[in-house]
């Protein structure tokens, strides 16, 4: 079970693109809080700030106003050069296209995540959890989908971040495959401790969370905690 101490929290977080007439507000003074090792979800449709918000959080966007703090450290406003010390060695980030290196094997390609951390997780022991024991020495054009995403997370993990990003990660996998993949993620929350804040839309999603937070039009609409939840192969959608 997760801790209850805060671990990540925004304040007035605004973020609009375009000026004038095509002006668009996409987060409107966002206020929410995760606690530490738990799994999060973001729920809520397309155009609702879910993936804005996640690239801010991880870095990736700047927000117009507002503040992200992670334990306590401010991270709005960080200079590119801390931004990016920020992203290695706090953060690990799973999208839903697997951005893997075509020429480097599966274990090459989480070993390019291990080489930036100060304190990796081990190796084999990860291989292991991943199931790709038997697919390790495979290229990427050799593997699933599935395996590739199981890779991309691997690579992600590796780094033994305290936070993970999870951007629609089973968006372009099949139903059987994507409870395989999310079953995974549950298990890296359950056995690392790691604070898993994972954007959805599948609404089934939400049961295997300790917290679920739905958007929509750039505001926090609910907020809630799961008093049980769901194993990922429980899910049905």
């Amino acid at each position: 079970m997760f801790q209850s101490s805060t671990f990540l929290e925004t304040r007035g977080l605004c973020k609009s693109y375009g000026s004038g007439e095509t002006r668009q507000n996409v987060l409107r003074s966002m206020d929410l809080s995760v606690g530490k090792g738990e799994f999060c979800v973001l729920l809520g449709p397309s155009g609702s700030g879910k993936s804005t918000l996640l690239n801010i959080i991880g870095g990736i966007d700047q927000c117009d106003s507002g503040s992200v703090t992670l334990e306590g450290r401010q991270l709005t406003g960080l200079s590119p050069a801390l931004l990016t010390r920020y992203r290695r060695e706090e953060l690990g980030y799973v999208f839903q296209t697997y951005n893997l290196i075509g020429n480097l094997t599966a274990k090459e390609n989480i070993e390019v995540g291990e080489y930036l951390s100060r304190d990796p997780l081990d190796l084999g022991e990860l291989i292991s959890v991943l199931g790709l024991e038997d697919h390790k020495g495979k290229l990427p054009s050799q593997l699933s989908g599935g395996q590739q995403q199981r890779v991309s997370i691997g690579r992600a993990i590796i780094k033994n971040p305290s936070l993970l990003l999870c951007d629609e990660p089973t968006g372009a996998l099949d139903y059987e495959t994507s409870k395989e993949i999310l079953q995974l993620i549950q298990d890296v929350n359950r056995k690392y401790g790691t604070t898993v804040i994972m954007v959805t839309h599948n609404e089934a999603i939400q049961n295997m969370a300790d917290h679920v937070i739905r958007l929509r039009d750039g505001q926090v609409r609910s907020d809630r905690m799961n008093a049980e939840r769901l194993s990922a192969m429980e899910l049905e959608w």
